[in-house]
């Protein structure tokens, strides 16, 4: 049986550079274990999205399968155990900031360093991510909003700077204090 996503202990994501041979990975992990598929699909540049999570010994065995099928086709990959609450919520939906609050724009290469760094975020401070896009509509990239006090921010983008290695971080901005008008396209 199948847990439910409010009750994942781990947290993984394959990017793999064919779209075919994501479709055979998805396959072999979801056999592998008793994981909860998030997403499997395809995504722009042609690569292959897949996010996927249970307990912690069926992730780890799921994405060790994953890796192994994957083979040279893996551009990048996460194992993520004990992730913060608020990140799958995060992947699924958008919230509206508000007023007063700072905000950080985190822009990753890879969906995996995007999901990282917004766990990073989230665990080192108390801030909130607003809306998250993995990979369709930006070329395979990921990028988050982050909201709350300008000193959390500041901190948060501290945490996701330590813990995204340099070259998947594309850009990190602050807006102290985001115009009312532009806070609803930042969510």
């Amino acid at each position: 049986m199948r847990s439910s996503s409010s009750t994942l202990q781990a947290l993984a994501v394959i990017e793999t550079a064919s779209i075919a041979r994501g479709f055979v990975v998805a396959d072999a992990v979801i056999k592998k274990a008793p994981i909860v598929v998030k997403t499997a699909r395809a995504v722009s540049p042609g690569k292959f999205l897949l996010i996927f999570g249970g307990d912690i010994e069926a992730t780890l065995e799921s994405i060790e399968t994953g890796r192994s099928v994957a083979g040279s086709d893996i551009i990048d990959e996460l194992f993520l155990p004990g992730a913060h609450l608020a990140l799958l919520p995060a992947i699924d939906r958008a919230i509206v900031a508000e007023a007063g609050e700072a905000i950080a724009i985190v822009e990753t290469g890879t969906v995996a360093a995007a999901i990282l760094a917004a766990d990073a975020a989230l665990k080192a401070v108390d801030v909130s991510v607003l809306k998250m896009r993995l990979a369709l509509g930006v070329g395979g990239k990921g990028w988050f909003t982050l909201a709350g006090d300008l000193a959390a921010i500041e901190a948060a983008v501290d945490a996701v700077r330590a813990s995204v290695r340099a070259d998947r971080l594309v850009a990190v901005e602050i807006i102290p204090r985001p115009h009312a008008e532009l806070r609803g396209f930042l969510s």
